[in-house]
């Protein structure tokens, strides 16, 4: 869903009207919070995150507070997404402090919860880290209670050491476009399950959100150019240092130095050509209109619960109702292994 406040109103409420679960904001040129606020408003049973908000750019109390008021105004509807960010834009973006991500993430999120707490169960709020403290809340600074209970809270991973972190204290994961089913199977869902296992968490209590590329048309013109697009966006996560395990796993491990070069040189066709068809089919769902439901209900069997689509502007109102009313038709879950 598009950040500018302006927009999000009947953007929200078309998506609603269309049958989607839920819509997400991002923290790109814009602050993912206040646009929920609008939707929320705007809306009535679609649900409402972030995906994500920077959580190293702010503090647990902070985000509780607006976690808090954006679940009691949504009625309950609020996704909480956090995620990491990466060192440099931390420390030179936010001019905030950079060091051991996972350990910080699993504080973050275990003083959100704390904070929660008191507020909603009357708890003494006693948190001590390494990283947040939290020991002082006087009757002044306590919300209004609400009826909705605490928000969910999806953390954003990639890697395995944040991935098992998910499995073990969040509610879900914000899985990357940049992934492949195998790499959700390979690695993504068994790090979950060993996070969860030393948590004595259960698979079914949580869920796998993940967007995808999307390549579809309904001419072969459409498709070859949004292919071309695409194709680009692969290449451009591709020449990220944090995203080359995933190629590693295909063997396409030499493939992210050349990509880096030419990001570098700042080559963008030459980065877009070197992703052939069979890369471009392992990170993107690539189909004719009427074939896409069916195409990301084969990506998302088995490995993912919620999936995040995004549409051509070119599409009418008819054709995405009618997508969206056959992913929602149930399929079978993931099994707990």
């Amino acid at each position: 869903m598009s950040s500018q406040l302006a927009h999000v109103a009947p953007a929200a409420r078309t998506f609603e009207q269309r049958g989607f679960d839920g819509c997400w904001t991002a923290e790109v040129a814009h602050d993912p919070f206040l646009p929920l606020v609008l939707a929320a408003e705007h809306t009535s049973t679609i649900e409402l995150g972030t995906s994500i908000a920077v959580a190293f750019a702010r503090n647990p109390m902070t985000v509780a507070n607006i976690g808090w008021d954006l679940q009691d105004y949504s009625r309950g509807r609020l996704n909480l997404g956090l995620g990491s960010q990466v060192q440099a834009h931390i420390e030179k973006r936010f001019s905030m402090p950079w060091g051991r991500p996972i350990a910080r993430m699993r504080e973050f999120v275990l003083a959100l919860r704390a904070i929660w707490d008191c507020w909603h169960n009357g708890t003494r709020l006693r948190f001590e880290g390494d990283f947040y403290t939290h020991k002082l809340m006087t009757p002044m600074f306590v919300p209004e209670p609400h009826e909705y209970g605490m928000p969910r809270i999806f953390l954003a991973a990639v890697g395995e050491a944040m991935t098992e972190l998910c499995g073990e204290v969040a509610d879900g994961i914000l899985a990357h476009a940049f992934t492949t089913k195998r790499y959700l199977q390979e690695v993504t869902i068994p790090a979950l399950l060993r996070g969860m296992a030393r948590a004595g968490r259960s698979r079914s209590d949580f869920q796998v959100s993940a967007p995808l590329f999307v390549v579809t048309g309904h001419t072969e013109e459409e498709l070859a150019d949004r292919a071309e697009a695409t194709r680009k966006q692969i290449a451009f996560y591709g020449s990220t240092p944090a995203y080359r395990k995933v190629l590693e796993l295909h063997g396409w491990g030499d493939l992210h130095t050349e990509l880096h070069r030419l990001s570098l040189a700042g080559d963008w066709d030459a980065m877009g050509r070197l992703i052939d068809d069979e890369m471009l089919h392992a990170f993107a769902v690539v189909a004719p209109v009427e074939e896409l439901a069916a195409r990301i209900r084969d990506r998302c069997d088995g490995v993912i619960d919620r999936v995040l689509v995004g549409f051509p502007a070119s599409f009418d109102e008819d054709t995405i109702a009618s997508v969206v009313a056959d992913l929602r038709r149930p399929f079978t879950p993931p099994r707990s292994s």
